[in-house]
């Protein structure tokens, strides 16, 4: 691991307490653990919908743009089914290291096969990463846990966070458990369809959607105190870092054929300090919509 300090724009070369299975007693937020509540109250399994309530905060994404979550009952059973199986893959990414014991209860809480096709969901808890379409991937478990954690440091509280490749919505959904608001943005109009089918069973009321150019970020919702990036370029775009909070952290993945794990944080009103960390794997970072 390096250390060191830079003037941007800066090169890219280079649930507290034990897991359990009763309901997160914290703010009134909500989780996918709403989906298995929702659906104990509603013993037909109907469907049901409502508006949410938009995360709190000062300022927020014009409404033509933000896609909130509608809410929509999720069957008990099929979150019951993978109870282990997510218990099982939350124990395999903590003996990896991985150590947040929130950032674990929120994997465990996470009902990953339903952010995948039929077909593969008996790959669904499996740490590896797998296909979602039009070149993308879903990231296996672990890089996804210790992202988040290298985002909280020692237990650091997330307020506002970024997501820059929303892909199917499965880290999204994780970072909500984590964050009290959770902003994501994809580029690739039918991720971002599917992302919102994906994400609307769990009824996840402090996460917003946004279809667009992930590398401009969102100023009229800045400043963050986390980004994370879900792809892979060579540099951190001016955009990402300006919008960053001081003390803010920001994890992505860095280089082109060799990647590695990269948290930055901002110590000043124009100076960052980055450390390099542990390879990794990802799809390139790209401009623009498609």
């Amino acid at each position: 691991m390096s250390e060191k300090r830079s003037n941007f724009p800066l090169p890219l070369s280079s649930v507290t307490g034990p897991v359990t299975r009763k309901p997160v007693e914290r703010a009134p937020i909500a989780t996918p653990q709403t989906a298995t509540q929702n659906a104990r109250s509603n013993s037909q399994g109907a469907a049901t919908r409502a508006p949410v309530q938009p995360a709190p905060g000062p300022a927020g994404p014009a409404k033509s743009q933000v896609q909130p979550q509608t809410q929509t009952a999720l069957p008990r059973s099929d979150l019951m089914a993978t109870e282990a199986p997510r218990r099982a893959m939350a124990q395999r990414v903590a003996r990896q290291g991985v150590k947040d014991p929130q950032v674990l209860s929120a994997l465990e809480m996470v009902p990953r096969h339903l952010f995948l096709e039929p077909a593969m969901s008996a790959q669904a808890y499996a740490d590896i990463s797998l296909p979602i379409g039009h070149n993308q991937t879903i990231s296996q478990p672990y890089i996804v846990a210790r992202m988040i954690e290298l985002l909280r440091g020692r237990g650091h509280p997330l307020r506002r966070v970024l997501e820059i490749g929303t892909g199917c919505g499965y880290q999204a959904a994780v970072l909500s458990c984590v964050a009290q608001e959770v902003y994501s943005i994809e580029r690739i109009k039918p991720l971002h369809e599917l992302a919102k089918a994906n994400l609307r069973p769990l009824r996840i009321a402090n996460l917003r959607l946004q279809y667009g150019d992930g590398m401009l970020g969102l100023p009229q919702v800045a400043p963050f105190d986390a980004i994370i990036l879900a792809a892979a370029g060579l540099e951190v775009p001016r955009a990402l870092l300006e919008q960053m909070a001081i003390g803010a952290r920001l994890v992505a993945p860095l280089g082109a054929h060799v990647q590695h794990l990269q948290r930055i944080i901002r110590t000043g009103t124009s100076e960052w300090t980055s450390e390099t960390l542990e390879a990794c794997h990802f799809v390139p970072l790209r401009p623009g919509t498609a």
